[in-house]
Protein backbone atom coordinates (compact mmCIF):
# COMPACT_ATOMS: atom_id res chain seq x y z
CA UNK A 1 0.00 0.00 0.00
CA UNK A 2 1.28 3.43 -0.87
CA UNK A 3 1.10 6.14 1.71
CA UNK A 4 -0.30 9.47 0.67
CA UNK A 5 1.26 12.00 3.02
CA UNK A 6 -0.75 14.96 1.85
CA UNK A 7 -2.67 16.76 4.55
CA UNK A 8 -6.17 15.51 3.90
CA UNK A 9 -9.22 16.70 5.85
CA UNK A 10 -10.10 14.50 8.80
CA UNK A 11 -13.39 13.87 10.60
CA UNK A 12 -14.80 16.72 12.65
CA UNK A 13 -13.97 16.01 16.30
CA UNK A 14 -11.17 13.59 15.46
CA UNK A 15 -8.67 16.16 14.15
CA UNK A 16 -7.44 17.08 17.61
CA UNK A 17 -7.11 13.46 18.74
CA UNK A 18 -5.73 11.57 15.77
CA UNK A 19 -2.17 12.95 16.12
CA UNK A 20 -1.98 11.09 19.46
CA UNK A 21 -2.61 7.80 17.65
CA UNK A 22 -0.48 8.13 14.51
CA UNK A 23 1.38 4.98 13.61
CA UNK A 24 5.02 4.87 14.64
CA UNK A 25 6.30 4.76 11.07
CA UNK A 26 4.32 7.82 10.02
CA UNK A 27 5.75 11.33 10.15
CA UNK A 28 2.34 12.85 9.44
CA UNK A 29 -1.20 12.01 8.37
CA UNK A 30 -1.65 9.55 5.55
CA UNK A 31 -4.46 7.80 3.76
CA UNK A 32 -4.48 4.32 2.28
CA UNK A 33 -7.05 2.57 0.11
CA UNK A 34 -7.89 -0.89 1.43
CA UNK A 35 -10.26 -3.61 0.36
CA UNK A 36 -13.68 -3.46 1.99
CA UNK A 37 -13.66 -7.15 2.90
CA UNK A 38 -10.59 -6.56 5.09
CA UNK A 39 -12.50 -4.13 7.36
CA UNK A 40 -14.59 -5.49 10.24
CA UNK A 41 -17.27 -3.39 12.00
CA UNK A 42 -16.68 -1.59 15.28
CA UNK A 43 -18.11 -3.87 18.00
CA UNK A 44 -18.53 -0.82 20.25
CA UNK A 45 -20.28 1.32 17.65
CA UNK A 46 -22.40 3.79 19.70
CA UNK A 47 -24.71 4.57 16.80
CA UNK A 48 -27.44 1.95 16.49
CA UNK A 49 -30.06 3.37 14.13
CA UNK A 50 -29.30 4.25 10.52
CA UNK A 51 -32.07 6.10 8.68
CA UNK A 52 -32.92 4.43 5.36
CA UNK A 53 -33.51 7.80 3.70
CA UNK A 54 -30.27 9.31 4.96
CA UNK A 55 -28.39 6.17 3.96
CA UNK A 56 -29.79 6.35 0.45
CA UNK A 57 -28.80 10.02 0.23
CA UNK A 58 -25.26 9.05 1.23
CA UNK A 59 -25.21 6.19 -1.30
CA UNK A 60 -26.26 8.61 -4.05
CA UNK A 61 -23.65 11.15 -2.97
CA UNK A 62 -20.83 8.60 -2.91
CA UNK A 63 -21.96 7.20 -6.26
CA UNK A 64 -21.75 10.71 -7.72
CA UNK A 65 -18.69 12.12 -5.94
CA UNK A 66 -16.86 9.23 -4.32
CA UNK A 67 -15.92 9.00 -0.63
CA UNK A 68 -14.66 12.47 0.24
CA UNK A 69 -14.15 11.72 3.94
CA UNK A 70 -11.89 8.69 4.67
CA UNK A 71 -12.97 6.07 7.18
CA UNK A 72 -10.88 5.74 10.34
CA UNK A 73 -9.56 2.26 11.15
CA UNK A 74 -6.97 0.45 13.24
CA UNK A 75 -4.93 -2.63 12.42
CA UNK A 76 -6.47 -5.76 13.90
CA UNK A 77 -4.18 -8.27 12.18
CA UNK A 78 -1.49 -8.52 9.53
CA UNK A 79 -3.91 -7.77 6.69
CA UNK A 80 -7.10 -6.84 8.51
CA UNK A 81 -8.59 -3.69 10.01
CA UNK A 82 -11.25 -2.75 12.54
CA UNK A 83 -13.47 0.23 11.89
CA UNK A 84 -13.33 3.10 14.38
CA UNK A 85 -15.43 5.73 12.63
CA UNK A 86 -17.34 5.85 9.35
CA UNK A 87 -19.84 3.00 9.50
CA UNK A 88 -22.39 4.81 7.33
CA UNK A 89 -19.75 5.35 4.64
CA UNK A 90 -18.70 1.69 4.87
CA UNK A 91 -22.30 0.51 4.53
CA UNK A 92 -22.90 2.83 1.58
CA UNK A 93 -19.72 1.60 -0.12
CA UNK A 94 -20.87 -1.99 0.28
CA UNK A 95 -24.24 -1.14 -1.27
CA UNK A 96 -22.38 0.30 -4.26
CA UNK A 97 -20.20 -2.83 -4.45
CA UNK A 98 -17.01 -0.77 -4.16
CA UNK A 99 -13.88 -2.90 -3.85
CA UNK A 100 -11.74 -0.42 -1.92
CA UNK A 101 -12.32 2.58 0.33
CA UNK A 102 -9.99 5.37 1.55
CA UNK A 103 -9.04 4.89 5.20
CA UNK A 104 -7.06 6.78 7.78
CA UNK A 105 -5.07 4.19 9.75
CA UNK A 106 -4.22 5.05 13.34
CA UNK A 107 -2.48 3.13 16.08
CA UNK A 108 -5.12 2.48 18.75
CA UNK A 109 -4.30 -0.32 21.16
CA UNK A 110 -6.92 0.17 23.90
CA UNK A 111 -10.64 -0.54 23.39
CA UNK A 112 -11.69 2.43 25.53
CA UNK A 113 -9.64 4.75 23.29
CA UNK A 114 -11.35 3.22 20.26
CA UNK A 115 -14.80 3.74 21.76
CA UNK A 116 -13.84 7.28 22.73
CA UNK A 117 -12.87 8.13 19.15
CA UNK A 118 -16.07 6.56 17.76
CA UNK A 119 -18.16 8.50 20.27
CA UNK A 120 -16.48 11.80 19.51
CA UNK A 121 -16.81 11.33 15.76
CA UNK A 122 -20.55 10.70 16.10
CA UNK A 123 -21.27 13.25 18.83
CA UNK A 124 -19.52 16.14 17.15
CA UNK A 125 -21.18 15.31 13.85
CA UNK A 126 -24.52 15.31 15.74
CA UNK A 127 -25.29 11.82 14.42
CA UNK A 128 -26.13 10.13 17.70
CA UNK A 129 -29.50 10.20 19.41
CA UNK A 130 -29.38 11.39 23.02
CA UNK A 131 -29.89 7.85 24.37
CA UNK A 132 -27.15 6.41 22.14
CA UNK A 133 -24.84 9.10 23.48
CA UNK A 134 -25.94 8.27 27.05
CA UNK A 135 -25.34 4.56 26.50
CA UNK A 136 -21.91 5.29 25.06
CA UNK A 137 -20.98 7.28 28.16
CA UNK A 138 -22.35 4.49 30.38
CA UNK A 139 -20.19 1.95 28.55
CA UNK A 140 -17.07 4.08 28.98
CA UNK A 141 -17.92 4.63 32.63
CA UNK A 142 -18.93 1.07 33.50
CA UNK A 143 -16.74 -1.13 31.33
CA UNK A 144 -13.63 1.03 31.48
CA UNK A 145 -14.14 2.67 34.92
CA UNK A 146 -13.91 6.23 33.59
CA UNK A 147 -15.34 8.86 35.96
CA UNK A 148 -17.79 11.61 34.92
CA UNK A 149 -15.02 14.19 35.37
CA UNK A 150 -12.66 12.19 33.15
CA UNK A 151 -15.45 11.69 30.62
CA UNK A 152 -16.14 15.42 30.51
CA UNK A 153 -12.47 16.17 29.87
CA UNK A 154 -12.21 13.38 27.30
CA UNK A 155 -15.32 14.39 25.32
CA UNK A 156 -14.90 18.15 25.79
CA UNK A 157 -18.20 18.81 27.59
CA UNK A 158 -19.21 20.00 31.05
CA UNK A 159 -19.48 17.36 33.75
CA UNK A 160 -23.11 18.37 34.38
CA UNK A 161 -23.89 17.68 30.71
CA UNK A 162 -22.38 14.20 31.00
CA UNK A 163 -24.31 13.58 34.25
CA UNK A 164 -27.63 14.64 32.67
CA UNK A 165 -27.02 12.35 29.69
CA UNK A 166 -26.20 9.42 31.95
CA UNK A 167 -29.50 9.88 33.82
CA UNK A 168 -31.35 9.02 30.59
CA UNK A 169 -30.24 5.42 31.06
CA UNK A 170 -32.73 5.18 33.95
CA UNK A 171 -35.69 5.53 31.56
CA UNK A 172 -37.89 2.50 30.77
CA UNK A 173 -36.74 0.58 27.65
CA UNK A 174 -39.81 1.69 25.63
CA UNK A 175 -39.05 5.35 26.27
CA UNK A 176 -35.37 4.83 25.44
CA UNK A 177 -36.41 3.43 22.07
CA UNK A 178 -38.47 6.54 21.36
CA UNK A 179 -35.40 8.70 21.99
CA UNK A 180 -33.35 6.34 19.85
CA UNK A 181 -35.70 6.92 16.93
CA UNK A 182 -35.30 10.73 17.28
CA UNK A 183 -39.06 11.31 17.44
CA UNK A 184 -39.50 15.08 16.84
CA UNK A 185 -42.41 15.19 19.30
CA UNK A 186 -40.39 13.66 22.14
CA UNK A 187 -37.00 15.18 22.76
CA UNK A 188 -34.37 14.87 25.45
CA UNK A 189 -35.99 17.72 27.43
CA UNK A 190 -39.24 15.75 27.64
CA UNK A 191 -37.37 12.67 28.83
CA UNK A 192 -35.43 14.56 31.48
CA UNK A 193 -38.67 16.02 32.83
CA UNK A 194 -40.16 12.53 33.12
CA UNK A 195 -37.19 11.20 35.07
CA UNK A 196 -38.37 13.00 38.22
CA UNK A 197 -41.46 10.73 38.23
CA UNK A 198 -39.11 7.79 38.87
CA UNK A 199 -41.70 5.04 38.38
CA UNK A 200 -42.03 3.38 34.97
CA UNK A 201 -45.83 3.37 35.06
CA UNK A 202 -46.00 7.12 35.71
CA UNK A 203 -43.39 7.85 33.05
CA UNK A 204 -45.22 5.82 30.39
CA UNK A 205 -48.56 7.40 31.29
CA UNK A 206 -47.27 10.96 30.96
CA UNK A 207 -45.40 10.00 27.77
CA UNK A 208 -48.78 9.05 26.24
CA UNK A 209 -50.12 12.47 27.20
CA UNK A 210 -47.12 14.18 25.64
CA UNK A 211 -47.76 12.37 22.37
CA UNK A 212 -51.52 12.78 22.46
CA UNK A 213 -51.55 16.48 23.33
CA UNK A 214 -48.25 17.31 21.59
CA UNK A 215 -46.95 18.90 24.78
CA UNK A 216 -43.85 21.08 24.61
CA UNK A 217 -40.93 20.48 26.96
CA UNK A 218 -42.03 23.40 29.15
CA UNK A 219 -45.61 22.12 29.28
CA UNK A 220 -44.32 18.69 30.24
CA UNK A 221 -42.20 20.15 33.02
CA UNK A 222 -45.21 22.03 34.39
CA UNK A 223 -47.38 18.90 34.24
CA UNK A 224 -44.79 16.77 36.02
CA UNK A 225 -44.29 19.47 38.65
CA UNK A 226 -48.04 19.70 39.27
CA UNK A 227 -48.26 15.92 39.71
CA UNK A 228 -45.24 15.80 41.99
CA UNK A 229 -46.48 18.64 44.20
CA UNK A 230 -50.13 17.54 44.33
CA UNK A 231 -51.46 18.41 47.78
CA UNK A 232 -53.91 16.27 49.70
CA UNK A 233 -56.91 18.27 50.84
CA UNK A 234 -58.28 16.73 54.01
CA UNK A 235 -60.47 19.19 55.93
CA UNK A 236 -61.44 17.18 58.99
CA UNK A 237 -59.33 15.38 61.57
CA UNK A 238 -58.84 11.76 60.55
CA UNK A 239 -56.74 8.94 61.89
CA UNK A 240 -53.22 8.40 60.62
CA UNK A 241 -54.29 5.06 59.22
CA UNK A 242 -57.13 6.58 57.17
CA UNK A 243 -54.93 9.46 56.04
CA UNK A 244 -52.31 6.97 54.86
CA UNK A 245 -54.94 5.00 52.96
CA UNK A 246 -56.31 8.13 51.26
CA UNK A 247 -52.81 9.21 50.26
CA UNK A 248 -52.25 5.76 48.82
CA UNK A 249 -55.53 5.90 46.88
CA UNK A 250 -54.72 9.38 45.63
CA UNK A 251 -51.26 8.36 44.43
CA UNK A 252 -52.67 5.27 42.73
CA UNK A 253 -55.19 7.40 40.82
CA UNK A 254 -52.46 9.84 39.77
CA UNK A 255 -50.39 6.92 38.49
CA UNK A 256 -53.30 5.37 36.59
CA UNK A 257 -54.89 8.51 35.16
CA UNK A 258 -51.76 10.59 34.58
CA UNK A 259 -53.55 13.64 35.98
CA UNK A 260 -53.63 15.60 39.20
CA UNK A 261 -56.10 14.02 41.66
CA UNK A 262 -57.38 15.39 44.98
CA UNK A 263 -59.48 13.42 47.45
CA UNK A 264 -61.50 15.80 49.62
CA UNK A 265 -63.15 14.52 52.79
CA UNK A 266 -65.02 17.01 54.93
CA UNK A 267 -68.02 16.74 57.24
CA UNK A 268 -70.62 17.32 54.53
CA UNK A 269 -68.64 16.76 51.33
CA UNK A 270 -66.76 13.77 50.11
CA UNK A 271 -65.50 13.86 46.53
CA UNK A 272 -62.63 13.01 44.20
CA UNK A 273 -61.38 15.91 42.09
CA UNK A 274 -59.71 14.87 38.80
CA UNK A 275 -58.04 17.60 36.74
CA UNK A 276 -58.00 17.61 32.94
CA UNK A 277 -56.43 20.03 30.47
CA UNK A 278 -58.81 19.90 27.50
CA UNK A 279 -61.63 17.89 25.88
CA UNK A 280 -59.25 15.28 24.50
CA UNK A 281 -57.67 14.84 27.92
CA UNK A 282 -61.15 14.43 29.44
CA UNK A 283 -61.98 11.72 26.89
CA UNK A 284 -58.71 9.96 27.68
CA UNK A 285 -59.46 9.94 31.40
CA UNK A 286 -63.02 8.71 30.87
CA UNK A 287 -61.76 5.89 28.63
CA UNK A 288 -59.33 4.87 31.36
CA UNK A 289 -62.03 4.97 34.05
CA UNK A 290 -64.45 2.95 31.89
CA UNK A 291 -61.56 0.72 30.80
CA UNK A 292 -62.33 1.34 27.14
CA UNK A 293 -59.65 0.70 24.54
Amino acid sequence: MKKNKKNKPLGIGLEALIPNYQTEDSDGSYIDHVEINLISPNSNQPRQIFSDKNMQDLVNSIDENGILQPLTVRLSGKNSYELIAGERRLRAAKKLNLKKVPVYIIDVKKDDDMLKLALIENIQRDNLSSIEEAEGYALLRGKYSISETELAKMIGKNRSTIANKLRLNKLPPDIKNVLRSKDPDFREGHARALLSLRESKKIKNIYRRIKRDKLSVRETEKLVKSLSSSKKVLNIPISKTLKSKMSKYENSLVDYLGSKVIINKSKNKKFINIHFSNDEDLERIIELILNEK
